[in-house]
């Protein structure tokens, strides 16, 4: 399983995760800085500690040096110190050795101090190089053995001409058992409230990071749900934070443009559909007038009152003319149908009965209604619900050819949770993939006559109800018309 990488994250999961991690490395430099910081003073402590018993044991050594009867000698070191150097080490709870010019060891607490196991018989030539070699005629030697740290303080010894007598080594061992069970005292209690800033941290970062994008998820969702042919609702930015707000007036911005651009866009629409519709009805009503004016100057050229059948031409004449104005009338009454759809006369009615008394007026007894065994209450027009089924079973009965043997439609209104499945199928020619595109678009028609409105009439009464139609087809095989209508039992 592959991790999203960081570019994929929304933006609250990199608020989120950015806190943490912001917690985390502070959390851990904090410790290291302090570690740091104790591991410093431990070594300070142990240095400055060392330095003062050296000042201490120098000042009483020369006080030894000066009151001795002895000649101040490197030979007579050993005679001098013979008893106070015990005495000396004693009083300064430390190890002290004393070395003549050349490192060798003259004399030493050792006996009452096991410090470690660093030899401290010889000094180095590299150590008296260095002495010899310090401003301050003093080095101080740092070794780790067996995992302790070891200090060893080297000075020269001096008479009362500050001539060198010998060196003097002080050896020291760093003991850290206090300030090690002091850390662990503090890590522990570091590590408790540690945990409980991480637990704040999450708990912080988890409610600082919704409330920063909820606005922005907010805006978001509003921004999916914008539709060009639909009211979208503004945004309130009395609740934003000052940030958001600009982004909050640009979305309520964008929504009342998009409004204008789409009542101009149905403006436009409208006023195309208009002009095509009007370019229709006056080719539908030319087409009539045109043999009706041959027929009449036929007609007159050719009227004889004395002819023995001018009953019978009459009648034959009249019959053209009123053929002519039907034919103009229909296509009058198709364009009124479809451009002034009546107002929505909402009642509560019996979908099952409704669409029952509308396939009554059919005589073909292939149609077959499948309804539901309980009866289905809506709030709809009775006269669009008659409409719809009206025009679906027509145009199904229509595309059934003459040399079908067994015509067959059937006619199933299904209820489907809070919605009106109407489903009208045929086993007629079926339709085109080509022609399917357009089906439902005015002035659209497979037929030698009609001008091709009654499927828009059907959508736009459909989508007046907030409802959708659709359609699938086999060439052949035939075709079904699919009709959904939310029920609404509040008038």
């Amino acid at each position: 399983m592959t991790l999203p990488s960081v570019d994929k994250l929304s933006l609250r999961n990199r608020i989120f995760i950015s806190m943490l991690f912001i917690t985390l490395l502070s959390s851990v430099l904090m410790a290291a800085v302090m570690y740091y910081q104790y591991k410093k003073e431990t070594r300070s402590y142990h240095q400055d500690r060392l330095k003062t018993k050296e000042d201490a044991i120098h000042e009483h050594l020369t006080f030894i040096l000066n009151t001795s009867d002895y000649p101040l000698t490197t030979d007579n070191l050993p005679l001098i110190l013979k008893d106070r150097i015990f005495e000396l080490s004693t009083i300064h709870d430390i190890q002290i050795n004393i070395h003549d010019l050349e490192g060798r060891l003259l004399i030493s607490s050792k006996s009452q101090f096991v410090v470690d196991e660093v030899s401290n018989q010889q000094i180095t030539p590299i150590i008296l190089r260095v002495i010899e070699s310090s401003p301050t005629k003093s080095f101080v030697d740092l070794r780790k053995v067996d995992g302790g740290v070891y200090r060893n303080a080297y000075s020269y010894i001096k008479d009362k001409q500050f001539k060198n007598l010998g060196i003097i080594s002080i050896p020291y061992i760093e003991d850290t058992t206090f300030y090690d069970a002091q850390m662990d005292s503090f890590i522990i209690r570091f590590g408790q409230v540690y945990l409980f800033l991480l637990i704040l941290s999450i708990v912080l970062s988890y409610f600082l990071s919704r409330t920063i994008t909820h606005s922005i998820q907010k805006i978001s969702e509003k921004i999916l749900q914008t539709r060009i042919h639909k009211k979208n609702q503004k945004i309130d930015s009395e609740d934003t934070p000052r940030e958001i707000e600009i982004l909050v007036m640009a979305y309520n911005n964008m929504v009342d443009e998009l409004e204008k651009s789409a009542n101009l866009l149905a403006k436009s629409e409208r006023e195309h559909a208009w002009r095509e519709m009007a370019k229709q009805v006056a080719h539908e009503i030319k087409n009539p007038l045109t043999p009706m004016r041959l027929s009449v100057q036929m007609f007159e050229r050719k009227f004889d009152p004395n002819h023995p059948d001018i009953n019978e031409k009459v009648k034959d004449f009249s019959e053209t003319l009123v053929q002519q104005i039907d034919m103009m009338s229909a296509v009058a009454s198709a364009f009124s149908n479809f451009a002034s759809m009546p107002v929505q006369k909402a009642e509560t009615i019996d979908v099952v009965k409704v669409i029952a008394l509308a396939l009554e007026i059919f005589n073909e007894d292939y149609i077959h209604f499948n309804k539901p065994d309980e009866e289905v209450f809506g709030v709809f027009d009775p006269t669009h619900i008659t409409r719809i089924v009206n025009n679906l079973v027509k145009n199904a009965i229509q595309a059934i050819p003459e040399t079908q043997t067994y015509p067959e439609i059937l006619v199933d209104l299904i209820i489907n949770e809070n919605k009106v499945v109407l489903k009208v199928s045929d086993n007629g020619a079926g339709i085109t993939e080509e022609d399917l595109q357009c089906i439902f678009e005015p002035q659209f028609t497979t037929k030698s006559g009609g001008m091709g409105l009654g499927l828009a009439m059907v959508k736009n009464i459909i989508e007046s109800y907030s409802g959708t139609i659709g359609v699938s087809s086999t060439p052949s095989v035939g075709t079904t018309f699919t009709v959904e209508l939310p029920i609404n039992d509040k008038i």
